[in-house]
């Protein structure tokens, strides 16, 4: 039964390209024509049934541990033409009805409370810390980079997101700036060194609090940028300026009240705060159940319909909202072809499963950022419409 369902759902799905089917009895059966053409074999016989009832799940489990073998093992093949087709919208009943179940119990999900958020952090960001340099720049941002030419390095486009971000922040020297969720430091590092603020970054990661604290110490910025270890959501304190790079993704859309409610209040009468996160340009939805489980738990990429609404009831003023439609994708190519590269070095701190996980997720997102609704949008809050230049000539005359 369960093969004939798979069967059934394929051939629905797969239209351009050809995908060729062994299944774990032997059974072939081909969907799709024309190039470009892709073989795999199904060799764990509970992989029809997983790939049914949970389709994303089961694709990545299923290559992760090698029930699916792919021909020249070409997941970012075999990955591109699903979601190609997805994008033309071809689907199947089965998948449908899978994705209306997640929409309904996303909630749960999502549900981030101070001792869960820590330890949903734990579990992406203490991993191994040689396992970041393997695949990030020098500077290890861990978001998307901004390519204002398809020749710019992974470094240099680094740098140009810190400074866009910068400028928009409209920074003084002296200012008091909250960096939340502020990874290994590097943007909190930059504002200090290039424009001369004072910066508190906090993080939930034990692993990256060390690391910026360190970096500062080194840097002799330890005297403007200090780092904490502790949830945003229990400072008492206000700030001239707010930055977030990353971290909404990981609050959850029944925090977001909660998460603009405490921007409003530690932000100054006169400040400006800048949300850069992942979202989608479609209606609400839900998280990739692979995506959940092994990379980020409790994290949700948020429809703008959902964000917005949860600013507007805190009564903070967008003014200004800017989206990036293809840069992740080039960062995220970016990482992969490093993470490739340091292969070797990644199995010596995990294995062959680990790796087959992390390229699996790195390819994944990047094709989600081609053919899918993912973006980045940067929204600049403040209490006030006149806390900014009313045009964007002061991003570009620095």
């Amino acid at each position: 039964m369960w093969e004939t369902l798979l069967e059934r759902t394929v051939r629905e799905i797969f239209h351009d390209g050809t995908l060729r089917v062994t299944l774990p009895g032997g059974r072939r059966f081909t969907a799709g024509s024309g190039a470009p053409e892709i073989a795999v074999t199904l060799t764990d016989p509970t992989l029809p049934r997983r790939l049914v009832l949970n389709p994303d799940l089961g694709l990545g489990e299923g290559y992760m541990d090698g029930g699916l073998v792919i021909e020249n093992d070409d997941i970012r093949g075999l990955l591109d033409m699903t979601l190609r087709n997805f994008a033309q919208g071809n689907r199947s009943r089965v998948l449908d009805l899978h994705n209306r179940l997640r929409r309904h119990s996303r909630s749960l999900g999502q549900w981030n409370p101070m001792d869960r958020a820590r330890k949903n952090v734990a579990h992406h960001y203490d991993l191994s810390s040689d396992l970041y340099d393997i695949f990030l720049d020098d500077d290890r941002q861990y978001s998307c980079a901004y390519f204002r030419d398809p020749s710019d390095t992974l470094e240099q486009a680094q740098l140009q997101k810190k400074r866009h971000i910068a400028a928009k922040l409209l920074i003084e020297p002296g200012m008091e700036i909250l960096d939340i969720g502020c990874g290994w430091g590097g943007m909190a590092l930059t504002l200090a060194r290039e424009f001369g603020a004072r910066v508190h970054g906090v993080t939930l990661s034990e692993e990256q609090h060390a690391y910026a604290t360190r970096r500062a110490a080194e840097d002799g910025l330890d005297d403007r940028v200090t780092f904490e270890l502790r949830d945003y959501r229990t400072l008492d304190r206000s700030f001239d300026r707010i930055v977030s790079v990353g971290m909404f993704e990981h609050v959850g859309v029944p925090h977001y009240d909660e998460y603009f409610r405490h921007v409003n209040q530690m932000l100054r009468p006169d400040g400006v705060a800048l949300i850069h996160t992942i979202g989608r340009t479609s209606p609400p939805g839900a998280t990739s159940p692979f995506i959940a489980k092994y990379i980020f738990p409790g994290g949700y990429v948020p429809a703008l319909s959902e964000m917005s609404s949860a600013f507007e009831r805190q009564r903070l003023e967008l003014t200004d909202l800017e989206v990036w439609r293809y840069h992740y994708a080039k960062t995220l190519n970016h990482w992969d072809q490093r993470f490739v590269a340091g292969m070797d070095k990644a199995k010596s701190l995990y294995d062959e499963r680990f790796c087959r996980m992390w390229r699996y997720y790195l390819i994944a997102s990047e094709l989600t950022f081609v053919h899918g609704q993912q973006v980045v949008f940067q929204a600049q809050l403040a209490h006030r419409k006149d806390a900014v230049p009313i045009t964007r000539d002061y991003l570009y005359t620095g």
